[in-house]
């Protein structure tokens, strides 16, 4: 999933910069942001609860960004009144849904799993919407003639990048306000907190819990 994003990222950030297609350029972004996001998941599968709310506060930032991105290109170019190539729009458009639907499928057993996870899903969701936007801004071009279909597409994804980090950041929030657990907070000052048997059964039993669903098998679909 790793090489799928970062090598759309090359090839629609290229298409879209000749094409002229602010909607293109937006899902070209948000395919890098993903590859960054994936690899960030990975890294801290199977870490402590709090390590992977942390790290999805970052992807909810990066998301948050990138929506904030996309709203600045989708003012300049209706300033510009640019008109994109309609039909490299729509050939890159079916090739990114292409790839991003099988990311979707592989992912979808992770969707109601902690912040870290969820994260992950919610930017594939993102890019399956986004795919879908980009092939009817390309027939409303065609259609039309003007390049204000490629902008209201475009729109609609800072919005939903917007969207999904203001839901990975409350998530993500929520559970480091939750209690540290002691067999974590042990795993990282083992010389200041000692547990008994009894408590390392219970910090034990919630590791696991929020191990699940499928940490294993959610490093295996996110490693390159």
């Amino acid at each position: 999933m790793l090489a799928i994003n970062a090598s759309m990222f090359l090839v629609e950030i290229g298409a879209g910069l000749a094409a002229g297609s602010a909607s293109l350029q937006a899902d070209a972004l948000d395919f890098l942001g993903d590859a960054g996001n994936y690899a960030i998941s990975l890294f801290v599968v199977g870490m402590a609860l709090r390590y992977r709310a942390m790290a999805a506060l970052a992807k909810g930032g990066t998301m948050g960004i990138f929506g904030l991105w996309v709203t600045g290109t989708v003012v300049w170019h209706a300033v510009q009144g640019t008109l994109p190539n309609a039909f490299t729009m729509g050939a890159v458009g079916f090739a990114a849904l292409a790839a991003n639907a099988a990311s979707f499928g592989l992912l979808w057993a992770y969707r109601s799993g902690d912040a870290n996870m969820r994260s992950a899903w919610i930017c594939t969701r993102n890019d399956v919407i986004g795919n879908l936007a980009v092939l009817l801004a390309a027939a409303g071009v065609f259609g039309t003639g003007t390049g204000w279909p490629d902008i209201i597409v475009a729109a609609i994804m800072a919005g939903l990048a917007l969207q999904g980090a203001s839901l990975v950041i409350r998530q993500s929030l929520a559970e480091l306000r939750r209690p540290i657990d002691l067999r974590d907070a042990a795993s990282e000052h083992p010389r200041q907190i000692n547990l008994t048997p009894r408590q390392e059964v219970h910090g034990r039993d919630r590791k696991d819990a929020d191990d699940k669903p499928g940490q294993r098998e959610l490093r295996s679909l996110l490693r390159p």
